[in-house]
């Protein structure tokens, strides 16, 4: 066993490598117990996933599966704008009656604001909804402030309460797992779905996409929609009680699709979504502003992506995030390793972040410290609910198509 410290210049020169070691993360040491791997195709690697798994070639899972998914996902040709056709009039046929042809959330970042303009575009009658959480960085303030202007859409925004929330999250920080984002989706989720069933909508458009997240890691990760596990660890770690925060289960989610036919289509896969693309359109629309990487936009999400997962978990979110790009072909394997090469935050940058997050979520340096430099935990370790039977069940007795078809 050897210990590596400059590791991830060797690996990024190799591409792929294979050694038994110790390595160390800033200063936090993380024991890998198996051969280090990084996939020759993308740049997803085995330090912090257990989930990965990768071929005779070299070639992981999860761009494997992403490749063969792109061909019934995403439509960037004549079929994605015959399908996009389609969805567009049938919103505006669907609901003559109503307000609104759907319902959008827009966080600032991207891809939400992106599907903003094109729905503005398309001529759709879109009711935006923002979920301030207390933590929008300034840019993206500007940007929602710049795209709802330009487009005059009615724009609602949702903020849960602060004290509840904040000690919720505070709660997921003190158990050490790694979905710290759990309250902030679930409550999205909860709004969006409330404000569906209140204007009798049943289209929610996501600016999810699959060019640019055809690939997430599995592994240290955990449903948001999981509320036993919510609940679970509010009532070890809580302070304040949650009333007032409005949850969604994914029991709920699957409840309220049945019900009300709600479904979640994905536009952006019908087009063909280039990240420089869309940044540029939307800076000539209304002068957006990139915030430097994805899901950077909001203080608590940055700090999760580049700060909380990679020192608890060693989990490198870019590596997610630059393989989606490589296999939508926007990035090349090279470029990506260069990129990894530079540091994930800036120092001082990250400072300032955290001290906004402890201040916002009572939390002192010596207990920051502490969470930080004790052992990592896993949802699991604590109660959760079986919603992955239910999945698991759907599909064995054949529901998942009926499902499809009121999503």
């Amino acid at each position: 066993m050897i210990v590596w410290r400059d590791s991830a210049k060797m690996l990024l020169r190799t591409g792929f490598a294979i050694f038994i070691q110790t390595f160390r993360i800033k200063e936090r040491e993380i024991i890998v117990t198996e051969a280090y791997q990084v996939c020759k195709r993308c740049v997803m690697d085995n330090s912090s996933d257990g989930t990965i798994i990768f071929d005779k070639n070299g070639f992981c899972n999860y761009c494997t599966d992403a490749l063969n998914a792109k061909e019934y996902t995403y439509f960037p040709n004549e079929e994605g704008k015959k399908k996009l056709d389609f969805l567009i009039n049938r919103l505006k046929t669907e609901n003559k009656g109503n307000k609104y042809d759907c319902i959008m959330g827009i966080s600032g970042g991207l891809d939400s604001s992106y599907l903003a303009y094109l729905g503005f575009k398309w001529g759709l009658r879109v009711l935006a909804v923002h979920i301030d959480d207390g933590f929008d960085t300034e840019i993206s303030k500007r940007n929602i402030d710049k795209l709802v202007k330009a487009t005059n859409m009615d724009y609602v925004v949702e903020k849960p309460d602060a004290k509840q929330f904040n000690d919720l999250t505070k709660a997921f920080f003190l158990a050490g797992v790694p979905n710290l984002a759990a309250p902030q989706d679930n409550v999205l989720f909860a709004c969006i779905y409330r404000l569906v069933r209140k204007y009798k909508l049943r289209t929610f458009l996501s600016g999810g996409n699959y060019a640019l997240e055809c690939i997430l890691q599995k592994g240290n990760s955990h449903s948001a929609g999981d509320v036993t596990n919510i609940k679970a660890i509010h009532k070890l770690y809580g302070c304040e009680p949650i009333d007032k925060l409005p949850l969604l289960s994914d029991y709920g989610r699957l409840i309220d699709r049945f019900l009300f036919n709600i479904e979640t289509p994905r536009p952006l896969n019908f087009i063909e979504y280039n990240r420089k693309r869309a940044l540029d359109e939307l800076f000539d629309f209304c002068g957006f502003e990139y915030y430097g990487a994805k899901h950077l936009e909001n203080t608590l999400t940055k700090f999760i992506q580049v700060y909380w997962f990679y020192h608890k978990f060693g989990v490198d979110k870019r590596r997610s995030h630059l393989s989606s790009m490589i296999i939508a072909g926007q990035l090349t394997r090279e470029e990506a390793l260069t990129e990894l090469q530079l540091p994930i935050y800036d120092e001082n940058e990250m400072k300032k972040d955290v001290k906004i997050i402890c201040n916002a979520l009572n939390i002192s340096d010596e207990e920051f410290e502490k969470v930080m430099k004790s052992p990592s935990r896993q949802h699991t370790d604590y109660k959760t609910d079986k919603y992955h039977v239910v999945q698991s069940l759907k599909y064995k007795l054949g529901l998942s198509s009926l499902l499809s078809k009121i999503r």
